[in-house]
């Protein structure tokens, strides 16, 4: 069926600010989806709240409202973009929840507006636990036993129908598994069932018998029109049922099914899909297997693009947000190509030979009395993925990915505490599976781990078969390392990091790496191709591993290479990824074949057509120095991936290697504190007294001597790791002792903190010759409060003409000081109209998206054409400086403190916000900026 000629605008909803249970995998979805249906000619109207987002981005739709996600803004948009249709499965539960809203208001069917991509009524049926249940049973399809609550006394009769405790408590219309969780004792219950029906926008739970230990399962699948039903990928959670999928350690595809079992569920799900309306789209199905009775059951559908879509995206390459979009517009999967092969049919079910590990990454040590068990409510701000050709390989790969500090699976570091791998085993913790090789290490049997952790014997397998080799390598010393040895050992994913750290002398890293390229070891690049290598794919999507031939073909072009920001986390989050992608658009813009280097699924940066190769590894040094020796390009920028890549600056360039941009030196000059203070005093800009220290005492003698209260942070972090607010020396004692428990080693910074200052932050792009200054924003909350957690307003509400030209000139002398080339970020202070520089960071900052979006300016594309060799002067003759911002913008941070009801809301200098939204105002009395400003100084601590 060709597609539909009766629509012509679509609207497309997005997820708004990220949330814990909803990041950026939507910016990615709802990215592909808009470039899909641009490109089959339809006109696509975006709304979002999220600043960050490349979604919305120029570059994505044709019209593009930032905008509250309320019923009333949207109604707004239609009564002026009247459009003939609207597409909520990209936004996820936001838009959907916004969608069925709006329907049941009968605001869809009043304006003649069709909902494309799903049927409402199944969203109703999925989200409203006791119609689906009641549905699965129609369609004889097996659940765990339970029931609907919608008060406490219904709660205690179910749980007391289903056998007492342990039970688990799901909220209804929630995501992330807010306010669910397994309830293990009677002094519990009724907290959680309470806080259940609060969070619940229907205010019901489901209690449900508790399936702890059972194994669990994810099938991606699409369905068009004619009721053709394909499946994209199975996933499997090596953690067993009780911890939310998001927080599982995932891995494509499934390992541990029989066939039988496997047919099974494919066949559960694809009835399952049919039952629930007649909408083509997407749909992911979360299915548990009890490993001893071999019993079956459905736990929930979600009839839109999930998290695990991305996930099963980048896993297969098959773009299914894109296929997605086409087929509810009217298409059938027989008629559209497959993207990455380009000879076969989007009906052919993909194919993978290699495994994929998907871990997440938590950021525990920013909530101070937090719970670090997982739960069935999700906990996790973003994840990595890694490709590999065994589940050992992808597995150490993700663990290299994380930035924890680890070069794998543990391998390189001194023996685990036996009390403590005891004690982490008993529950399911983040670091499970370097725990599981820690006990492996420590002599215990993978059927006593089992016995305590119920994760499949197989998964224990693999990772004993890395304890083996590490014992192997550890009796040789690095000239007794013979080539298979190492080659298998280079095959099971260990760096040579751990292979240093493992051999009996003395060694490095870099030795390691010279030992093996003599002996001829070096990875080879496969291509991810949707068909296992059964058709050529032409889609420069890669991975790495030890095979025999490589598929990455180098050509001849002038190159540069990108380095991503990893995985998400709090103060590294998507606008990072946001740069990023702009630095690969503006680069083939200019005419240099765009090379990434990146590691999360989620984002848009890892899409197969964004850059003219993508390399899906970790941002981990021997993997980036693997990609720049086989590619050889012109030079790297690491200005856009934030703290990730700038780390990697030293060894970039003591190997050599050219970065584009502001040099190395000077990069370092901003970083190194006492360096940096040299330059403000030689440039006569004012700055808050400091000191630095090695130790404990140091320390303390140096908060002696500039006073109190005094700022105690570590060096080279961002979003404010680590960092606190001290008005005693026995807080300074304490403080220091917690950094160096999370980052042991590292050089500690004490400022001055100049209570009551304003805080203010500056971005701009230097260009060796002209200055351009691209916003000058202005915190609500005072100094203190960490710029990721502060309401931000552009252009300053009340500093001076003459505050102002002070922060134009201070930046303009630090960057032309620091020779910057490209972007800067400069953090100052206002205190009785003088002006203090904090830092100055040669980068893209947290805050580059949000002044792009408020004044229309696509400020890191213009820096990254400055970072190759462009002039300001061309920009700002072609007229695309000049701001289109009419009256004030302002950023407005979000926090997931509903996941950790236990943690006090509390602000200080570490960053606690998981994302941000945009709201343009005309006037300072709007309550964007009224109710901010009127609690500026509720939440600051320490």
């Amino acid at each position: 069926m060709p597609k539909r000629t009766d629509i012509h605008k679509i609207l497309l909803i997005g997820s708004g600010p990220i949330v814990i249970g909803q990041a950026c995998e939507f910016d990615y979805s709802g990215s592909q989806a808009a470039r899909a249906l641009r490109a089959e000619g339809y006109e696509v109207v975006l709304v979002n709240s999220n600043p960050a987002t490349i979604m919305t981005d120029p570059v994505t739709a044709d019209k593009i409202y930032l905008r509250d996600l309320t019923p009333a803004s949207i109604r707004q948009i239609v009564e002026i973009e009247r459009p003939d249709a609207v597409l909520p499965t990209m936004g996820g539960q936001t838009a959907l929840n916004l969608a069925q809203t709006l329907h049941e208001q009968g605001f869809w069917q009043e304006r003649g507006i069709h909902v494309i991509g799903v049927d409402i009524d199944a969203i109703r049926i999925t989200e409203d636990r006791q119609e689906f249940r009641d549905l699965m049973e129609r369609i004889g399809i097996d659940q765990a036993r339970s029931r609907t609550a919608k008060s406490l006394l219904e709660a205690k009769e179910i749980a007391q129908e289903l056998g007492g405790l342990p039970v688990v408590i799901r909220p209804s219309y929630t995501l992330g598994g807010s306010g669910g969780g397994i309830v293990w004792h009677p002094d519990e219950f009724d907290r959680k069932v309470m806080r259940g029906l609060e969070l619940s926008p229907v205010h019901q739970v489901l209690i449900e018998e508790c399936l702890f230990g059972w194994k669990e399962y994810e099938l991606e699948l699409l369905r068009d029109a004619n009721d053709n039903v394909i499946i994209i990928c199975s996933i499997e959670n090596l953690d067993p049922m009780g911890v939310h999928t998001g927080d599982s350690v995932t891995v494509a595809p499934q390992q541990t099914l029989t066939d039988k079992q496997f047919q099974q569920m494919r066949d559960a799900a694809i009835r399952a899909m049919r039952s629930i309306g007649t909408f083509a789209g997407g749909c992911n199905i979360q299915f548990a297997f009890d490993p001893v009775s071999g019993r079956m059951i459905v736990i929930e559908i979600n009839p839109r693009v999930s998290r695990s879509s991305a996930l099963a995206s980048k896993a297969t390459g098959y773009p299914i947000a894109k296929v997605a979009a086409r087929l509810a517009v009217g298409y059938t999967l027989d008629e559209l190509p497959n993207e990455i092969t380009g000879t076969t049919s989007a009906c052919f079910e993909p194919s993978i030979d290699y495994v994929v590990t998907k871990i997440p990454r938590w950021n525990f040590e920013k909530f101070e009395g937090v719970d670090e068990e997982l739960t069935t409510q999700m906990k996790a701000v973003g994840e990595v993925m890694a490709i590999g050709r065994t589940f050992p390989e992808s597995l150490q790969k993700a663990w290299q990915s994380l930035e924890l500090g680890y070069a794998g699976l543990g391998a390189d570091r001194e023996p685990a505490d036996r009390s403590e791998v005891r004690q982490r085993l008993k529950k399911p913790y983040w670091d499970r599976t370097l725990q599981i090789r820690n006990a492996l290490k420590l002599g215990a049997s993978v059927e006593e781990i089992h016995d305590i952790t119920r994760v499949d014997p197989w998964f224990l397998y693999q990772i004993q078969d890395l304890v083996t080799m590490e014992e192997q390598i550890s009796r040789r010393a690095l000239v007794q390392l013979d080539r298979d040895l190492l080659w298998e050992a280079k095959r099971l994913g260990f760096s040579d990091a751990q292979i240093a750290f493992l051999l009996e002398d003395n060694v490095s890293e870099d030795d390691v790496r010279a030992h093996r390229k003599a002996l001829g070891i070096t990875p080879t690049y496969q291509l991810v191709d949707t068909c296992a290598g059964e058709f050529p794919a032409r889609t420069p999507y890669f991975y790495s591993s030890y095979e025999t031939a490589s598929e990455s073909v180098v050509s001849d072009r002038k190159k540069v290479l990108i380095l991503g920001s990893g995985p998400n986390r709090i103060g590294q989050g998507i606008e990072f990824d946001y740069s990023c992608v702009h630095g690969v658009l503006a680069a083939r813009e200019m005419g240099y074949e765009a090379l990434m280097i990146n590691c999360n699924p989620e984002t848009v940066s890892t899409d197969f057509d964004v850059a003219d190769k993508l390399y899906f590894e970790p941002v981990f040094w021997e993997k980036v120095l693997d990609v720049i020796e086989h590619e050889r390009p012109e030079g790297v920028i690491v200005q856009l991936g934030g703290q990730t890549a700038l780390k990697l600056a030293a060894r970039l360039h003591e190997a050599g290697i050219p970065i584009l941009g502001t040099s190395y030196e000077m990069m370092d000059l901003a970083e190194d504190r006492g360096k940096f203070s040299a330059i403000l005093k030689e440039l006569e800009i004012p700055f808050p007294p400091y000191g630095m220290a090695h130790d404990v005492a140091e320390a303390v003698r140096v908060a002696e001597q500039i006073g109190y209260p005094i700022l105690v942070r570590p060096s080279y972090v961002l979003g404010g790791q680590g960092m606190r607010i001290a008005i005693n020396k026995t807080e300074v004692e304490q403080y220091v002792r917690q950094i160096w428990k999370l980052l042991p080693g590292n050089e500690i910074l004490l400022d001055l903190f100049l209570d009551g200052a304003t805080e203010i932050d500056c971005d701009a792009v230097f260009d060796g010759e002209e200055v351009w200054i691209t916003g000058i924003m202005q915190h609500i909350e005072p100094a203190g409060v960490h710029s990721g957690d502060s309401t931000a307003v552009l252009p300053p509400y009340d500093l001076s003409e003459t505050v102002q030209n002070t922060i134009r000139r201070y930046v303009e002398d630090i960057a032309r000081r620091l020779e910057v080339r490209g972007l800067i970020n400069v953090q100052l202070i206002v205190k009785d109209e003088t002006v203090y520089v904090i830092e100055a960071n040669p980068r893209a900052s947290r805050t580059v998206p949000f002044v792009a979006k408020a004044t229309g300016i696509p400020i890191s594309n213009i820096a990254t054409k400055v970072m190759l060799g462009e002039k300001l002067k061309t920009f700002r003759e072609a007229g695309l400086l000049e701001s289109k911002l009419k009256g004030y913008a302002i950023k407005e941070p979000v926090f997931s403190w509903d996941k950790f009801p236990e943690v006090p809301k509390e602000l200080g200098p570490e960053m606690k916000s998981t994302g941000e939204a945009i709201a343009f105002v005309d006037a300072l009395t709007d309550e964007h900026f009224s109710r901010p400003y009127a609690i500026r100084n509720l939440y600051l601590s320490r």
